[in-house]
């Protein structure tokens, strides 16, 4: 699975004027968030058990199960333009699920929709001067394998206004059935959002197998997560959920993690945890650290002043 992940950072860093989108589809597989923690997202047990794979990814957000009845969909332009990207993609999606007849949407932040129920979500990646939106596109999906790997906690299925991660999803095989099997839905898409292709080299192969080396490190599957004197749980409206753990020393900022399904649009480590490491751990003292700084910029619909008081409370 980190191949196609890894592919996406090299078509990034390769890419002409067009644009790219490509489709990809991999067995039982949870994915979970740049920032998340592995053990409050992931039901580990019930993976090893049943053979399903855990990887990190490089975007932000929440935790997914895909399997070879879940289509993944990777699109990369040159943007740095984060609201941009994401709607002309989101926009671009919907579009085509509507030619077949469908009732879509999306919900302004990063599901796509059928009948108000979600069958697509979506992250976001930046690199310099490009843009990565990937997701999911449920066509089908082993349900009892879904609701078994991830483990959402309660306030983020109360904010979804549901009891179960089942309740609130649906599938296109749902609606498209008799019509269409997985192979001509993936050709239909093809046929709608790409006008030609490129095709790999052993070359090309190489380098991004070299990149996929990145995702596989116990250090970044497993994250940061320092001994900590504190930690700090909440959930923001619009934004996401965060758990912030902080390492103290004479009340003073030794070390710090930020995880959470939020999305990442900047670098929260050059801008965040890094400006605030050897600072005194007092409102007045984070805020000045903090000064100039536009959070929206690094998590998508937050307020510097939403931030400062999630780390201090």
């Amino acid at each position: 699975m980190p191949f196609y992940l890894a592919m996406e950072e090299y078509a990034a860093r390769i890419i002409g004027d067009d644009d790219i989108f490509f489709m990809w589809q991999v067995s039982p597989t949870v994915i979970f968030g740049r920032n998340q923690l592995i053990e409050n997202e992931v039901n580990i047990p019930y993976c090893r058990e049943h053979g399903i794979a855990t990887y990190r990814r490089k975007s932000g957000g929440g935790c997914v199960f895909a399997d070879m009845s879940n289509i993944m969909m990777s699109y990369i332009t040159r943007s740095d333009n984060v609201e941009f990207t994401y709607r002309r993609y989101t926009h671009a999606v919907v579009d085509v699920l509507r030619k077949l007849g469908l009732n879509a949407s999306d919900n302004g932040r990063n599901d796509i929709l059928i009948d108000g129920l979600k069958v697509s979500g979506n992250a976001f990646y930046h690199l310099p001067g490009r843009s990565i939106v990937h997701g999911t596109m449920l066509f089908d999906t082993d349900m009892a394998h879904m609701q078994g790997a991830i483990t959402p906690s309660p306030e983020k299925l109360a904010s979804k206004g549901v009891k179960s991660v089942k309740s609130r999803i649906t599938t296109l095989s749902e609606h498209l059935a008799g019509k269409m099997d997985i192979e001509q839905f993936k050709a239909f898409v093809k046929q709608e959002l790409c006008d030609g292709e490129i095709l790999l080299s052993d070359a090309d192969i190489k380098e991004i197998e070299t990149i996929t080396q990145t995702y596989l490190t116990p250090e970044f599957i497993y994250g940061n997560n320092p001994r900590c004197s504190k930690v700090i749980r909440k959930r923001i409206e619009g934004v996401g959920e965060f758990q912030i753990s902080i390492s103290l020393d004479h009340n003073v900022i030794k070390d710090l993690n930020i995880a959470g399904d939020f999305f990442l649009v900047g670098s929260i480590d050059e801008c965040v945890i890094n400006a605030l490491k050897g600072v005194p751990y007092t409102e007045d003292a984070i805020a000045e650290a903090l000064k100039g700084l536009n959070a929206g910029e690094v998590i998508a619909n937050l307020t510097t002043e939403q931030l400062i008081h999630t780390i201090i409370s």
